[in-house]
């Protein structure tokens, strides 16, 4: 693993999960992990339940778009973390991979996206002590 590992987070649209995940890894890892989203069909917005669910622990995700995930971007993350995405994720040799069986929020109100916001901050962190050894993933720099 390269001293900057890279984690890019797919989900079909780009707009709710990944998006989530992604903000929480930003927030947990600070510069130390270069992060990165994408989706197989981008919705044009990011889910306004999920920008809120991580408006309320302080992670503003406003500024994010979907994007459409490309083979350049897949080929050169070190992880790929996907969200439901199924044969639309691409798979390449070497690349370490997780599947989070994560309920899409997409059409759900704040209160029943808060219990995925949480379900992925758990596995973020986890993810991130996996990459860091020793490092505090519970510091939110």
């Amino acid at each position: 693993m390269p001293d900057r590992p890279s984690v890019l987070f797919v989900c079909v649209h780009n707009a709710g999960r990944s998006q989530m995940a992604a903000g929480w890894l930003r927030h947990l890892a600070g510069d130390t992990v270069e992060v990165r989203s994408a989706g197989s069909a981008p919705a044009e917005t990011v889910n306004p339940a999920a920008v809120e669910a991580m408006r309320e622990v302080g992670i503003d995700i406003t500024d994010q778009t979907p994007t459409l995930l490309d083979h350049a971007t897949a080929e050169s993350s070190d992880v790929i973390v996907t969200m439901g995405c199924g044969d639309a994720c691409p798979v390449f040799p070497g690349k370490r991979y997780e599947d989070w069986q994560l309920a899409d929020p997409a059409g759900r109100g704040v209160e029943a996206v808060r219990p995925i916001r949480d379900e992925i901050r758990t596995r973020v962190e986890r993810l991130l002590n996996e990459l860091r050894p020793g490092a505090s993933a519970g510091s939110g720099r």
